[in-house]
């Protein structure tokens, strides 16, 4: 498939899932309660502590009244003072040894969950198939490892404390004050009504927002990479001043989106402040004229006021909580969704193959990557062991299809392949990708040195593995190249391997393909992007390299395949030539002309250098 379906098809993907998202997705919110019962201690250690902070906070206005009523309106309980003060300051003592936990087990909480998470999702990330990657940006990929892992671990940490105390303080404020006065405090709550209207309608708006914003930053995270990836490619193009205003456009509608969110959560907080102010207005005039009327005391007054205060204190604290849980929502939902993700290559094999011969045979194959697209259709191809075919065909003929389903990287639509006369559905995933070597076209080495990209995945180098590590480099043509650099087999190689060559890490890839000794073995347009010295090298090398194993060429040059065993012509998915170089030219056919056209071309431009030279 091109790469222009590939995008194309990732960004329906990405547009479909997010225009999922116009509601709160219930289903992954529960995903999520499901996957805290792992730090369900923790969660209940906060609540019980939090629970006694809301309840040792709803004991301090009672100091007050007791106050009040007793040494001030009261003087003749002025000798009891000092055990007043005595109990206040233990209480005090409680409290903060209570506020001390709960901030220990929140952050312990809050730094297990982000290590948890991000460590599935890196697992989860290996192990899905490359169609997910072809549906799904490198940006979209690295906020959710990143930003929403991060709000889902505040959420699930912080988020939990404050709607514990908060909804424990209610609570226990509510039965104090029906406790001090029924009467004024069924005055006081009839804000609670308007309060919770306004909290859903704002909230609703907030989350729409939100999730709009976060859709928006996904944007940016991947206009970044690409910005940062594709920074020479635009330098060369010129293009400077147009990919600035691509992302500027991008990060204009994320300022749009988030002032959005900004303004309502301006209202909506300063409007919940308000309803407080007139609840605690109630209170004092209803009060007020009790106290008048002497149904009520002075302290039991003050308290009333105290209780009122603070109670809408938690209630403002709620609303902001749930203002910023729409966000952490949205997050949560992508999170759990990227966990839930089922692969589309399922690993049920069973059997081990140590060692195989590399038959492969395709029967009846039909493959697409969207439905009704067919890119392969009823295929039929038999490979001996050992043999070395190439595969010719102009782009989109099927070429990397083909390949890629015999690393079952992808899995046919319809249709069997086998290895060695095995279903290699009924292979395990790993022991099949052990027994295969691939080279891409654009070689990628990961951070470290040359000897750890080699041996890929070894940790300790002894006399024996250097040996083989060696082997494998002088095999590929590349010890020379190593042998003269400052540290040989210990440089650094960089990112990505930035601080060699294309043509140096294209030897490194080579040698880290067959290391492992593969029986299958795929150079896809391996020699494409280096410099002449390089691929020749290589190509000196290939015979060696290939030797007893089966092997797949794909090759932009044809001239690098006219010593394969069998040339393999394809065309929207069909074999419509098949047989060695020589017999392929004398047919005259479509490789006669792919063949001619090229040869010619490459001597127009072998005079051309000339000439200017």
């Amino acid at each position: 498939m091109s790469n222009q379906n590939n995008q194309d098809l990732s960004n329906q993907d990405l547009s479909n899932r997010d225009l999922e998202n116009h509601k709160i997705n219930f289903k992954e919110i529960l995903k999520v309660f499901s996957y805290i019962k792992f730090f369900k201690k923790n969660i209940i250690a906060i609540i019980f502590f939090m629970s006694l902070i809301a309840i040792v906070d709803g004991i301090f206005p009672l100091f007050t009244k007791i106050f009040v009523d007793k040494f001030i309106i009261n003087k003749t309980q002025i000798a009891e003072l000092y055990k007043y003060f005595a109990m206040f300051l233990g209480i005090s003592i409680l409290q903060s040894v209570n506020v001390y936990i709960f901030i220990l087990i929140a952050g312990y909480l809050k730094s297990n969950i982000r290590y948890n998470l991000r460590k599935e999702i890196f697992e989860k990330l290996q192990y899905l198939s490359h169609s997910f990657y072809d549906k799904n940006s490198v940006g979209w990929l690295m906020t959710r490892v990143n930003s929403d892992v991060e709000k889902m671990a505040e959420a699930l940490s912080w988020g939990i404390v404050d709607i514990t105390w908060g909804v424990a303080i209610i609570i226990f404020f509510m039965v104090m004050m029906l406790f001090l006065n029924a009467k004024l405090a069924l005055y006081t709550f009839i804000i609670i009504p308007p309060l919770l209207i306004l909290g859903i309608m704002f909230q609703i708006k907030i989350l729409k927002y939100s999730r709009k914003a976060r859709k928006i930053n996904s944007e940016i995270t991947s206009a970044f990479n690409e910005g940062i990836m594709g920074a020479k490619t635009t330098k060369t193009l010129g293009r400077e001043k147009e990919s600035f205003l691509e992302f500027e456009e991008i990060t204009s509608r994320m300022k749009k989106a988030s002032i959005k969110v900004a303004v309502l959560s301006s209202l909506f907080l300063p409007s919940v402040m308000m309803l407080s102010t007139i609840g605690t207005g109630i209170t004092i005039y209803f009060g007020g004229n009790m106290v008048v009327n002497n149904t009520l005391t002075y302290g039991t007054l003050i308290a009333f006021i105290s209780y009122t205060l603070r109670f809408f204190e938690p209630v403002s604290h709620l609303a902001r909580v749930f203002a910023e849980y729409q966000s952490q929502f949205a997050s949560m939902e992508r999170v759990m969704g990227l966990l839930s993700i089922k692969n589309d290559i399922k690993d049920s094999g069973s059997i081990e193959i140590d060692n195989i011969k590399g038959d492969i045979r395709f029967e009846n194959v039909s493959f697409s990557y969207i439905p009704d697209e067919m890119i392969l259709e009823d295929f039929n191809l038999s490979i001996n062991a050992g043999e070395k075919i190439a595969l010719v065909g102009e782009t989109g003929s099927g070429k990397s299809t083909l390949v890629n389903l015999i690393c079952r990287f992808y899995e046919p639509t319809k249709g069997k392949i086998f290895i060695d006369n095995i279903d290699y559905q009924n292979i395990k995933l790993e022991s099949l990708h052990n027994k295969i070597g691939y080279v891409l076209q654009h070689p990628y080495l990961f951070s470290g040195s040359i000897k750890e990209n080699i041996a890929y995945g070894i940790k300790e180098f002894n006399d024996e593995i250097m040996e083989k590590i060696i082997k494998v480099a002088k095999l590929v043509n590349a010890h020379d190249f190593i042998s003269k650099l400052k540290n040989g087999y210990d440089t650094e190689v960089g990112e990505g391997g930035s601080l060699l060559s294309i043509g140096e890490k294209q030897l490194i890839s080579f040698a880290r393909a067959i290391f492992s000794n593969p029986k299958i073995f795929i150079l896809d347009e391996a020699t494409s992007s280096i410099d002449g010295k390089t691929e020749k090298l290589i190509q000196s090398a290939i015979e060696n390299i290939l030797e007893n194993r089966t092997s797949f060429i794909i090759a932009h040059r044809l001239s690098t395949i006219r010593n394969c065993d069998k040339i393999i012509v394809l065309k929207k998915g069909k074999i419509i030539e098949m047989g060695t170089h020589n017999e392929l030219m004398n047919k005259k056919g479509y490789y006669f002309e792919l063949y001619t056209k090229q040869f010619v071309e490459e001597n127009e431009n072998q005079l051309l250098n000339k000439s200017v030279l």
